[in-house]
């Protein structure tokens, strides 16, 4: 969006063509959290009312809460977000003048699975897929180097690539998957992880997509909120 309004937005950049992670690259998304669906579609639809004629909506993801906060593969997702002031520091832009600080950059991915070929594994197969015992929600320590949660552990990172994932579920019977989401203080965080699951530092690529694909991949950045307004100084308003 910055640079369709002639504008650079600091640390925004296009989602980058890494195989096999397509980029899809929107200008703006919004994401609508509430308990309440009714309250969620009519804030939707005033918003899209209020864009006018100058945007198109190219995607709708109507995602929810499968059981206990499990992926749709029956896997506990987000176990390794940082909580509290590790949070902040990871998720939340600091000192880089107005208009950034407070704010934070967001990477979005839609995946889609396919759970019969989850369900043909066996459940050891499927545990060192991800690494984790999907039961117990132990990590397997055994697990092989292609395993996502050693692909992803953000603390291999040199410097530590630490985000605030709040993936959710969604779909349907016929589509289905992981609507990924995850804030950083920079997109450098999210890209290091991508990288490696693609297999960029040693050739080992994620076991994940054993069963799962993503369709999808958008960078924004989520502006701070000043008086209960968006501060929009970083991009010239």
């Amino acid at each position: 969006m910055p640079a369709a309004l002639g504008r650079h937005l600091e640390g925004l950049r296009p989602f980058p063509a890494l195989t096999p992670f397509p980029s899809t690259q929107a200008a703006l998304w919004l994401a609508l959290l509430h308990a309440d669906r009714s309250a969620t579609f009519d804030a939707g639809r005033a918003f899209a009312a209020s864009l006018g004629d100058g945007f198109r909506i190219r995607e709708e993801v109507d995602a929810f809460v499968y059981r206990d906060g499990r992926d749709l593969s029956g896997y506990l997702d987000g176990t390794e977000n940082p909580k509290g002031a590790n949070a902040v520091a990871a998720a939340i832009v600091a000192g880089r003048g107005a208009g950034l600080a407070g704010g934070s950059y967001v990477a979005v991915q839609r995946w889609v699975h396919d759970l019969d070929a989850a369900a043909a594994m066996s459940g050891a197969a499927r545990d060192a897929v991800v690494g984790r015992e999907r039961e117990s929600n132990d990590e397997i320590e055994t697990a092989p180097p292609s395993a996502h949660v050693k692909r992803t552990a953000q603390e291999t990172f040199d410097p530590p690539a630490f985000v605030v994932r709040r993936s959710m579920p969604y779909g349907g019977i016929v589509e289905h998957g992981l609507y990924f989401i995850a804030y950083g203080e920079s997109l450098d965080r999210f890209e290091r992880q991508l990288r490696r699951m693609a297999g960029r530092e040693d050739g080992i690529v994620d076991g994940l997509m054993s069963f799962t694909r993503a369709a999808t991949g958008s960078y924004f950045f989520c502006p701070p909120v000043q008086n209960g307004r968006l501060d929009l100084r970083a991009l010239g308003f």
